[in-house]
Parts: structure tokens; C-alpha cells; sequence
């Protein structure tokens, strides 16, 4: 279930830790990918991702981006849960696997 207490989440993690998370975005998008490519991912988990996208593409905003630093909040929170619920909805030991995946291409070592 996507919360929007992880607004309040990324809101606690102060700078340090916020920067380290900006720091894994690069290795957070190869998963993503890996994830939405992976023909064990159902079509549930992928459909939220071609939702995400169609908001986006679409002229509805839900706050309007003219008004000074809300317009473009509700984009990013929707983004920030939208892939968190893609992540949320994948097979566990598929994430599992590829983050291990990710995570030795980053340490140089060849699987």
C-alpha cells in the first residue's frame, strides 16, 4: 500500500542522508528498468509505470505547475510513490536479485 507518509519519510531523512539518496538515484533508474524489462514482473506492477507516465504526458495536473513551489511538488510526490509502488508490487526475490545484480556491477565484480 502506498502511504503518504513516506512524504513525511523523505521529509525526516535530513541532508546528509537525503544526499546519499540523491547520490543511488543513477542505481534506483537501472533498477527501475531492469525491473520493468524483466518478463517475470507481471503486468499489474508495469501498468502502474504506464500510468505514471500518462500523467505526466497528460495537460490534468492536479496542482496547477504555475503556483510557486506546490505546482511541481504533486509531480514529484507522484513520482516518488508511483515508484515505490512499482518496486512494492514486483516479485520480491526479482528485486532482490537484481539489486544484488546492481550492486556487484557498482563494486566491479562480473556475475
Amino acid at each position: 500500500m502506498i502511504r503518504l507518509s513516506s512524504l513525511a519519510y523523505l521529509l525526516r531523512l535530513g541532508p546528509q542522508r537525503l544526499i546519499a539518496l540523491i547520490q543511488h538515484l543513477p542505481s534506483f533508474f537501472r533498477l527501475f528498468w531492469r525491473l520493468f524489462k524483466d518478463s517475470r514482473v507481471g503486468f499489474g506492477p508495469k501498468l502502474l509505470v504506464f500510468a505514471l507516465v500518462a500523467y505526466f504526458i497528460s495537460p490534468v495536473d492536479l496542482l496547477p505547475d504555475f503556483i510557486p513551489a506546490l505546482g511541481h511538488f504533486d509531480d514529484v510526490l507522484l513520482t516518488f510513490l508511483g515508484l515505490k509502488g512499482f518496486i512494492s508490487l514486483c516479485p520480491k526475490e526479482v528485486v532482490r536479485e537484481h539489486v544484488q545484480e546492481i550492486a556487484a556491477q557498482a563494486r566491479g565484480v562480473k556475475r
